[in-house]
């Protein structure tokens, strides 16, 4: 997949794929007006979700009650702001049959965003003229 950053103004980022497009911006303290998340923002948001899809289908799946299910997602960062630790803390529906809370439990540990934080894919950056503005 390709994904196309575009450069809208100010702080902002914007990422456009597969017909979507996704807003960021800095907050206020690093020289944006924090009119959207921050990128690094999205990517946590992305481990919750993932996780909160997972636990979703799992229920939907095997026709539970996802009426008070929930997750909270916690970080640790260290003195310098370096995430260090995540938690992802789920909540179960009351009534949750006690057979399936291993599995569950084991379902949104496969998450594919914490597998791949887990075996991190090479990740290069390359440098390119633009033709239209080459210069000779």
């Amino acid at each position: 997949m390709d994904i196309q950053v575009r450069f809208p103004g100010g702080k902002h980022v914007d990422a456009t794929f597969a017909g979507f497009t996704v807003h960021t911006d800095q907050s206020a303290a690093h020289g944006g007006d924090g009119s959207a998340p921050e990128p690094f923002d999205l990517f946590l948001a992305s481990l919750a979700t993932c996780a909160g899809a997972y636990a979703l289908g799992f229920c939907q799946a095997r026709g539970l009650s996802t009426d008070g299910l929930s997750i909270v997602q916690r970080d640790q960062r260290d003195a310098d702001g370096k995430l260090t630790s995540i938690e992802v803390e789920l909540t179960l529906p009351p009534g949750f049959p006690e057979k399936y809370r291993a599995a569950i439990q084991r379902t949104v540990e496969g998450c594919k965003v914490k597998k791949t934080l887990q075996a991190p894919p090479e990740t290069r950056v390359t440098v390119v003229a633009d033709p239209a503005h080459a210069t000779a």
